[in-house]
């Protein structure tokens, strides 16, 4: 037992250590879900003089629509031209009519991340001084109402198809060959077959509902589809589709020409044959994940989407594989049971797949969290410490799978001993001397043959018992014809309720192993496990990664920061910037104590996204009070250390909403300005 436990043991451990080594590594940062990373006039934000236009800057490259930013006035009016431009990078722009008069205007987006995901959102910017608006900015995206359920549904369901479909044909043809002749399995791969097609054709159809109107009455809107076809997603799924046609040819001949083979040496060739050539398929359909979704954007996105299809592959391997198991050890027929051998090819598959997940899931952590505090502080890291927990009770309840089938491997006939002198004394037994293999799964063939021709011998005594009666009775030919055809009848029927009950027998010999029923019972709980981790898994892949959730957060912090300055004590003022160059992205953090009227000390620090400080060549700071026309008063900060420039007697002439403004130069071209409105003194 402590041998069989021992490698299951080894595999936590090696969770353990490789999600632990991966996070405490660090990294650059990844994107997935693109993240609204600033925008000018910034969010919250109080402006003396209307915009010509209103610019966003995303954490990856986006696809617009002409509608895809709005921007609304009080009374909820359009006051944008359409049409958002993209000037550079990642910052995305609408032009704004002209003499728009003072209030608070809303600006509302709803894009398409890189990774093929809606992004929807919206803020508040002020002319003069806000006021009060009609606007509800409540920032819902499409795929918060019915069709974004539809949609989320639509992958779960293409997610169990692929599984049910790679892992089972993959059972067959590694671990349980005769499989290929059961009714049940062939009609579990058929299964999964058609739910992945059925859910693939609705993806498409629904694609474009989910990034644009969110109404489920355009999923037949033609021009829609037309333009999601345009798009990776579009493209990824329509070649899924083609793949699963394929996908259809490898079903045909697994359940069709490999069954009927009876040739060891065609049967082997034909065998290798369809592993290659459906492990190609299958990575084909897990890379139209792969190639449309997180793994396609961010950090090491050439290594990352053929992990991820690995990844996919391992998921299928065991989980689908284990379905298989489950539907074999259950509905299998008695005379092609799942045999001993099978169940341990299984499990030596089982185990390959689970070190493959641990090491593709790790990297996959890395990328999309890249620290503890994302683990705890944001949902996609809850819902990844949901995942590893079931993953591991799985781990778990497959090690008591493994040692039920040791047990079965080492006991193979004493089961089958012991319920054979539990047979009740007046069952009808026709079994012959070589049916005592029953105790690993027997051969109904075996019983029936043996029913068989018991039923013909009693066919026979019913036709001689038939004979006198009919010479004492001469020339009554048709009523002896009419007699023996229902003896020949009775014979038949006798005969199929003897291979029935032989059948039925060879299955309670088969059930009384109390190591497979064992087995059975640890084997239908790891497949409860593995739907629920399936739907998280299908979460996961909906929700925004930890780290641009992170981003997105310090954003509106930022913004609440530069709203809440108070001017009774220190103030902090963070505003992100990116000048448009080559390392043109940061964010700059002011501190001015105690912002009062008089001197003040003032600090500055410039840090890239991640948070690491970096020097840059020329930084700037004014401060501007319009309502009293004062300013702006430069100052110029001395550099401390790297990232880190610091002022003191920083004088403030008298209270009020001051602007801040701060001039970046990354480089002899790149430059940008930035501002942040707060209260002094």
């Amino acid at each position: 037992m402590t041998q069989t436990i021992a490698p299951r043991v080894r595999t936590l451990v090696l969770l353990f250590l490789a999600v632990t080594g991966a996070l405490l590594a660090g990294a650059a940062p990844a994107s997935a879900h693109a993240a609204l990373t600033g925008s000018d006039p910034g969010q919250g934000a109080v402006v003396d003089r209307a915009p010509t236009q209103v610019s966003l800057t995303f954490s990856e490259p986006i696809a617009v629509s002409d509608d895809a930013v709005r921007v609304l006035d009080p009374k909820g009016t359009r006051v944008d031209k359409g049409d958002p431009a993209n000037p550079s990078g990642t910052t995305y722009s609408v032009r704004l009519l002209s003499g728009l008069p003072d209030g608070t205007y809303t600006v509302a987006y709803q894009v398409v991340s890189a990774d093929s995901h809606p992004v929807a959102g919206a803020f508040t910017f002020s002319i003069g001084a806000p006021s009060e608006t009609s606007v509800s900015v409540s920032g819902q995206s499409t795929d918060d109402g019915p069709v974004g359920r539809l949609y989320g549904l639509g992958r779960y369901v293409s997610y169990v198809g692929f599984v049910v479909m790679v892992g089972g044909a993959a059972f067959v043809l590694a671990c349980w060959q005769r499989g290929s002749g059961v009714r049940a399995v062939q009609r579990l791969v058929v299964s999964g077959w058609l739910a992945l097609t059925a859910a693939t054709l609705a993806l498409l159809l629904l694609r474009g509902p989910y990034t644009r109107s969110g109404q489920i009455g355009d999923v037949f809107d033609l021009t829609l589809l037309g333009e999601v076809l345009q798009t990776k997603t579009g493209a990824a799924l329509v070649s899924r589709l083609l793949l699963l046609a394929a996908a259809a040819l490898f079903i045909a001949v697994l359940f069709g020409a490999y069954e009927k083979r009876e040739d060891g040496e065609e049967k082997r060739d034909l065998t290798f044959g369809l592993a290659i050539g459906g492990t190609v398929v299958a990575a084909g359909i897990a890379a139209s994940w792969a190639m449309s979704e997180h793994a396609s954007q961010g950090l090491q996105a050439g290594i990352a989407m053929p992990v991820d299809v690995v990844h996919l592959l391992a998921v299928a391997a065991w989980l689908g594989g284990l379905t298989a198991l489950l539907v074999g050890l259950y509905r299998a027929p008695a005379d092609t049971p799942v045999d001993r051998v099978a169940v341990q090819r299984f499990s030596r598959l089982a185990f390959g797949s689970v070190v493959v997940l641990v090491v593709t899931g790790t990297y996959q952590s890395w990328r999309q969290l890249g620290s503890w505090s994302a683990f705890t502080g944001t949902r996609y890291g809850q819902l990844l410490l949901v995942k590893i927990g079931l993953v591991a009770v799985l781990v778990a309840i497959a090690s008591l799978s493994r040692r039920w089938t040791a047990r079965l491997a080492q006991a193979p006939a004493a089961a089958s001993r012991e319920a054979e002198e539990k047979e009740p004394a007046g069952a009808v037994s026709t079994k012959r001397p070589d049916a005592g293999r029953a105790g690993s799964g027997g051969s109904g063939a075996t019983g029936a043959t043996g029913a068989r021709e018991t039923g013909s011998g009693d066919a026979s005594e019913a036709g001689d018992r038939t004979g006198p009666a009919d010479t004492d009775r001469p020339g009554d030919s048709t009523g002896h014809g009419k007699q023996t055809g229902e003896d020949s009848a009775r014979a038949a029927q006798l005969a199929r309720q003897r291979a029935a009950m032989e059948t039925a027998r060879q299955r309670r010999l088969r059930d009384a192993d109390p190591n497979r029923f064992g087995l059975r019972r640890s084997v239908l709980a790891e497949a409860g496990i593995a739907v629920v981790l399936l739907a998280v898994t299908t979460v996961l892949t909906q929700t925004e990664p930890g780290r641009t959730e992170q981003e997105a957060e310090a954003v509106a912090s930022s913004s609440s920061s530069a709203a809440s300055g108070q001017g009774t004590g220190a103030v902090t003022l963070n505003m992100p910037f990116d000048t448009g160059g080559e390392n043109g992205k940061g964010v700059v953090t002011i501190d001015l104590d105690p912002a009062r009227v008089g001197d003040n000390d003032l600090h500055l620090y410039v840090e890239r996204p991640d948070g690491e400080a970096f020097d840059i060549p020329e930084v700037k700071v004014a401060f501007t009070l319009s309502a009293q026309d004062i300013g702006p008063l430069p100052v110029v900060p001395d550099h401390i250390t790297t990232g880190h420039w610091s002022a003191s007697g920083v004088q403030i002439p008298m209270a009020g909403d001051w602007k801040v403004e701060v001039t970046v130069r990354t480089s002899d071209i790149d430059q940008v300005t930035v501002s942040k409105n707060t209260k002094i003194g």
